[in-house]
């Protein structure tokens, strides 16, 4: 319960520290990159505007869902984020195979019971990232942001229906069906596309402004740069 609580928690804020560069040839290795909090609407001006572009799209080329966090658990990365987000944890039998439980998908409001009915949403679709920029990542780069457990922003357990509404648009196109979850929604898009360094096309940068400017603003956000 206690690691649940630490997850919603994180998932209201955002921020920002820029990763070290070294003042000489023998400087020590940078530092990890910190978090700091920035508000909404300067968080949303952190974005680079972009074009987009879905040219050679392929789901395929985000490999997901892979061996988690934990190598000895048993649980791919969808179990382990279940296992997470869970208001009850549910019962994990040999191979991880999920029973019981309880979770509360936060875009609709709805309680779940059943591993089976929910979704492990990315906060922003991977669609959507090809088209702000993962085009040109890496593979393994590719594969650990479709597998990202390590903000709590990145994947969110949901119901299906909710998450299959969304399907691959942005905040200028969809948003969560429960009005009250709209600031933490806007929050957890800008703090996804600000630590893999995506960007929002002119549409979607206008629609964040709108949010930030009228009910949610004063938001914090926080994020951690991706390594």
């Amino acid at each position: 319960m206690i690691k649940n609580m630490l997850r919603g928690a994180a998932a209201l804020s955002l921020a920002l520290t820029p990763l070290a560069l070294p003042s000489s040839a023998t400087a020590a290795p940078a530092a990890p990159a910190e978090a700091a909090v920035l508000n909404l609407v300067d968080a949303i001006g952190q974005i680079p505007l972009a074009g987009e572009s879905r040219t050679g799209y392929n789901r395929e080329s985000f490999r997901h869902w892979n061996r988690g966090l934990d190598l000895t658990d048993g649980c791919n990365t969808r179990n382990e984020v279940l296992l997470a987000e869970a208001i009850e944890v549910p019962n994990a039998a040999a191979g991880c195979k999920l029973s019981g439980g309880l979770w509360i998908s936060y875009y609709d409001g709805q309680e779940v019971n059943d591993a089976a009915k929910l979704d492990i949403d990315h906060m922003v679709p991977l669609a959507e990232a090809w088209d702000s920029g993962a085009s040109s990542w890496t593979a393994g780069r590719r594969e650990a942001y479709a597998n990202d457990q390590d903000a709590a922003t990145s994947l969110v357990a949901v119901t299906a229906r909710s998450n299959r509404s969304k399907s691959d648009q942005d905040p200028a196109e969809w948003m969560p069906p429960l009005p009250d979850a709209h600031c933490r929604y806007v929050s957890e898009w800008v703090a996804t596309k600000l630590r893999w360094g995506l960007a929002a096309d002119q549409a979607e940068a206008d629609a964040l402004q709108v949010y930030a400017e009228g009910p949610c603003e004063t938001a914090v956000v926080h994020y951690t740069p991706a390594p």
